[in-house]
């Protein structure tokens, strides 16, 4: 099982997860998974479609909200503040290591105008350094 990480009550983030991980996310409570990693970004990496397949059969709802390294984008901020909205419950978020989830988690949360300085705590708790994207935290909550 990936290493999970709990933001809050209703995001964790992990690294990449595999299809069988899913079983035990469900049985632990989760109610959503979110995709950010592009799928054959590395080889041998688990297709997206089977982490959906599985989070499907077991009720799980699954969002694919592929992030790459050139950076995020205003579509993906609002996709990730559908995909929590939506859920009615606690969800996951995973990409290769954790980071691009918890930075896209952030700056949806942002753009609901929450303040940076508490979204990078709880990033920190969870032991990820999001301080790099303060400045469009500061900008998608109005603080700049």
């Amino acid at each position: 099982m990936a290493d999970i990480r709990r933001i809050n009550a209703q995001i964790s983030v992990a690294p990449q997860i595999d299809p069988a991980d899913v079983t035990e996310l469900a049985r632990q409570g989760f109610v959503a998974v979110i995709n950010n990693r592009p799928d054959d970004e590395e080889s041998g990496q688990p297709a997206g479609d089977a982490v959906r397949t599985v989070a499907e059969t077991l009720g799980l709802a699954y969002h694919a909200i592929p992030v790459t390294h050139a950076g995020f984008s205003a579509h993906q901020v609002e996709a990730m503040r559908a995909a929590l909205d939506a859920a009615d419950g606690p969800v996951l978020a995973y990409c290769r290591s954790g980071t691009r989830s918890t930075n896209l988690w952030a700056l949806a949360q942002a753009s609901r105008g929450e303040g940076p300085d508490g979204l990078i705590g709880q990033a920190a708790a969870a032991g990820y350094n999001i301080e790099g994207i303060r400045p469009l935290l500061d900008q998608l909550s109005g603080k700049a």
